[in-house]
């Protein structure tokens, strides 16, 4: 089933923040794990991705370092910060909160 953009759109920095939790990501890693964790629900272009990145960095809920690759490559690397781990914590409990309340409307439990 295909999922509205404009939900995806709403939750995008606290999906992205769910995958650099766990570590370090560069920015298409970032979108492949999203891809991939969703079942192919969560697809974000290039173009989407890295100004959310940028605003989240300029907010400081993340930072980056870039690091030069064998192939000479330059890869920019961004890891969450004591700051965007709280944004998270309540991004999740907000989250959690809203679905268990539409869930009671429509009649879903669990």
């Amino acid at each position: 089933m295909k999922i509205d953009n404009s939900l995806i759109r709403g939750n995008t920095r606290m999906l992205v923040l769910a995958i650099i939790e766990s570590g370090s990501r560069y920015g298409y890693e970032i979108i492949r794990e999203l891809e991939a964790k969703s079942y192919g629900t969560f697809v974000l272009k290039e173009g989407t991705i890295y100004p959310i990145l940028h605003a989240m960095e300029n907010e400081e809920l993340i930072k980056s370092a870039t690091y030069a690759m064998e192939n000479k490559r330059i890869r920019r690397y961004y890891k969450i910060t004591k700051k965007g781990r709280m944004y998270l914590y309540n991004k999740k409990k907000e989250w959690e909160e809203f679905s268990a309340k539409v869930n009671l409307i429509i009649g879903k439990t669990s």
